[in-house]
């Protein structure tokens, strides 16, 4: 069984605090960064802000792994994060039958263990740098300087976003009316869905065809190693994650969701966040639903408050935000996504359907009245609840004590953004500081060793505008900084 190793650097951010510590965790699935690094209020975007004030603890304000790719030049793609390699040009639209002969009998790059991949795979992929209004797609969801994405055909009749990407994932139950249903990550929109496998009225006889991009390597990625841990925590071995295990009951906007997870105190830890759309879409169980197991879609050991669908219909359960902004429509600041463990519902021809699976990755406003929803939205009339539910999340391998035991920053770095020198001050002087410079896709451009100091400074009047990750490493600590280069 491979292993996969991924060390947790505890990240020194502006306005914020840093443990003197590095642990190793074996992680079979690793969560990839999302590569959001904007900070957004409702409305806008913002400057980086400081804890306890408002909006702090979105996606942005925590980093974690690094999307990491390597152009095999063969047609494929490794992703240095999860250990799985992919297919870089998916070719033409194919059935979901058609895509299982095709991967069994693919021999790109000459490897012949291809697969078609599972959900969880393929939004491994997913980047919410992406942006879209509407039906028009403005920057992709995904990284197009390594892989092949395409647009609908307009001249048949297609949306610019109808190019979605199937997984192997089917719904356990139906969507619509009774349609089997096969679930989807949009990379031209930025959302999950599941999709109709047939052409509605065909009696399920004329199947449908998608794009679909092969996969290989890591078979464990997506699986999930859950432990109760008997503190109203639960963790997750496999994304060394650490999870609330009830929620508490209450709806609350975007905003008053980042400030619950970052006030939460539970389990003898204070460092609790919102976890952001990839982590918390990793919880999702695409076994479970409640029309089939009468349960939401996730692993028993959570708990999940139950509530009643729009129709006044018990048997229904909640959507969860993320801290993360999705960029769609005029304001695109103003809404962030959620996860649906319930039924992704809708409204179409008056009456209420699942339209788009238990499990399905949606956006809503980021606040509004209460009184005023749920409202309908989009083709599909998609419930828009906006006040939803929390589940928050930890790193799993900082301990209690080390959650509270925080010491003031030991780096400074200025000024920020950069123009052409950028200086790195320190409390102390160090023997041995090496410092690297990766962009945000994870290459190294910059490297260097230095001794016996306390200020570097390095010249990044070559460096291309726009945001760096700083690593130091004066062993035995490890710390990151961000840094913008104007």
């Amino acid at each position: 069984m491979i292993k996969y190793i991924s060390s947790l650097i505890i990240l020194l951010l502006p306005g914020s605090f840093t443990y003197n510590l590095i642990f190793a965790q074996k992680i079979t699935y690793p969560i990839v960064e999302t590569g959001v690094v904007e900070f957004y209020n409702n409305n806008t975007i913002i400057t980086e802000p400081q804890a306890q004030e408002a909006f702090y603890g979105q996606d942005a304000t925590y980093t974690g792994n690094l999307a990491s790719y390597t152009d095999n030049n063969n047609g494929t793609v490794s992703d240095n994060i999860t250990g799985l390699m992919w297919q870089q040009d998916m070719g033409d639209k194919i059935t979901y039958a058609e895509a299982f002969v095709k991967a069994d009998t693919m021999t790109l790059g000459g490897y012949d263990d291809w697969r078609v991949p599972d959900l969880k795979e393929l939004y491994s992929l997913i980047l919410f740098t992406g942006s879209v209004n509407g039906a028009v797609p403005k920057e992709r969801f995904i990284d197009t300087s390594y892989f092949k994405q395409a647009l609908g055909d307009t001249s048949i009749g297609e949306r610019l976003i109808d190019a979605q990407t199937w997984s192997s994932t089917q719904y356990k139950s139906t969507t619509m009316y009774g349609d089997t249903t096969v679930f989807g990550v949009n990379f031209l929109d930025g959302r999950i869905k599941g999709y109709p496998k047939y052409y509605p009225g065909s009696n399920n006889t004329n199947p449908r065809s998608m794009y679909f991009r092969m996969v290989r390597g890591n078979t464990e990625y997506g699986q999930n190693d859950f432990i109760d841990n008997g503190n109203e925590t639960i963790t997750d071995n496999a994304t060394g994650l650490m999870w609330q295990k009830t929620d508490d009951g209450l709806a609350r906007d975007w905003e008053n969701a980042l400030s619950y997870a970052e006030n939460l105190e539970l389990g003898g830890y204070t460092d609790w966040r919102l976890p952001n759309a990839k982590e918390l879409q990793s919880l999702v169980d695409y076994t479970r639903c409640p029309d089939i197991t009468q349960s939401p879609a996730i692993n028993p050991l959570f708990n999940c408050t139950e509530i009643d669908d729009p129709d006044g219909n018990p048997g229904q359960y909640p959507y969860y935000w993320t801290g993360t902004t999705h960029l769609d429509g005029v304001n695109p600041c103003s809404a962030a996504v959620y996860i649906a463990f319930g039924e992704a519902q809708g409204v179409m021809n008056s009456t209420l359907l699942d339209v788009h699976g238990a499990g399905a990755q949606r956006s809503d406003p980021k606040t509004g009245n209460m009184e005023d929803y749920p409202v309908f939205f989009g083709p599909q009339g998609d419930v828009r609840y906006v006040f939803n539910y929390v589940r928050c999340v930890r790193n799993a391998d900082q301990s209690a004590g080390d959650s509270t035991e925080k010491k003031s920053p030991e780096v400074k770095v200025y000024p920020n953004p950069a123009d052409e020198i950028l200086n790195i001050n320190f409390e102390k002087e160090y023997d041995s500081v090496k410092l690297r410079v990766i962009n945000l896709i994870g290459q190294n451009i910059f490297e260097m060793e230095f001794a016996n100091t306390n200020i570097i400074q390095i010249n990044t009047s070559e460096f291309i505008k726009g945001i760096y990750l700083l690593n130091l490493n004066m062993d035995p600590e490890c710390i990151n900084r961000r840094f913008a280069k104007e």
